[in-house]
């Protein structure tokens, strides 16, 4: 079956819960890199058909390591996915960028140590380029949708993804704020390079929780603490995801994302292995004809 779903939005269990969602249903996805977190929503929001995914499945059941991050992507990149919106929560290494507001980020840092991160391999290799590894065209819509929200919004700034399950000690909060780190988080990495990866354009909505560990006039960064601020973000995030949609005429349409591979394939044609070429032909075979 053909679903032609443009848009996605990946997050946690407070953004596919919406009262506006119509028509919905699960469908559960099998790739080649194994299957998503979890069954993927579809519905439709202001007559627009979008699919929601659970990144660490319902119930939370996944560390941020073990999230399948390629088969998420691929999943979503088979049922016509041009347009992701990632909603994340952070902490900010940043004082302005205080708890309750939202970041929309322009550069991500990749620290994290024991992810697969490209599609790419066992006979196929693409050197992508992710100069900008977020959709400037995306970004900049999702901004003003958040502002017509009533959230407070910083556009811009450097997302920093660690590879968890833990939080930061001090003296690693305070080296990436040396760095010129904006934001901290765990999963945008690396969800953002394999949807670069698929063509897919991808822009992050991340709602700062916390100050991270540096800060000497707050408390340590908890999970009740993050619960907290996300759950009291939600209306936003919502609000913001249905002016996105909504206004979509306005923004949607060919972004530098979509063509990221053109100049990136590099392996000779009748060199790639056909089982490697079938299992990547939704995202390559474009190049290969």
């Amino acid at each position: 079956m053909k679903h032609n779903i443009e848009i996605a939005i990946i997050g946690g269990s407070g953004v596919y819960n919406m009262d506006e969602l119509s028509e919905v249903e699960e469908l559960n996805l099998t790739t080649p890199f194994g299957s998503a977190s979890d069954a993927l929503i579809l519905g439709k929001l202001h007559d627009e058909r979008v699919v929601f995914l659970p990144r660490h499945g319902r119930g939370h059941t996944l560390t941020p390591t073990e999230v399948p991050y390629r088969a998420n992507i691929y999943a979503l990149k088979t049922l016509g996915v041009r347009y992701i919106i990632s909603v994340s929560a952070c902490g900010s290494l940043r004082e302005d960028f205080e708890p309750g507001h939202i970041v929309i980020p322009d550069q991500l840092f990749d620290f994290t140590k024991n992810r697969e991160s490209s599609f790419f391999g066992n006979g196929h290799v693409g050197h992508l380029s992710p100069a900008n590894p977020f959709s400037r065209e995306l970004s900049a819509a999702l901004a003003t949708a958040v502002l017509e929200a009533g959230g407070t919004v910083h556009k811009g700034g450097t997302f920093i993804t660690i590879e968890g399950p833990r939080f930061s000690t001090k003296a690693e909060s305070d080296l990436f704020r040396n760095w010129g780190m904006s934001i901290i988080g765990m999963t945008t990495s690396p969800e953002a390079f394999l949807a670069a990866e698929a063509e897919i354009a991808y822009a992050v909505m991340a709602h700062v929780t916390d100050y991270d560990v540096w800060h000497e006039s707050e408390s340590p960064v908890t999970v009740e603490m993050v619960v907290r601020v996300l759950r009291h973000n939600t209306a936003v995030a919502h609000k913001s995801l249905s002016n996105l949609i909504a206004s979509k005429a306005s923004w949607a349409g060919s972004m530098a994302a979509h063509g990221g591979l053109e100049n990136a394939l590099i392996t000779a044609k009748d060199r790639i292995p056909r089982s490697t070429r079938e299992n990547l032909s939704p995202i390559t075979e474009k190049y290969l004809q």
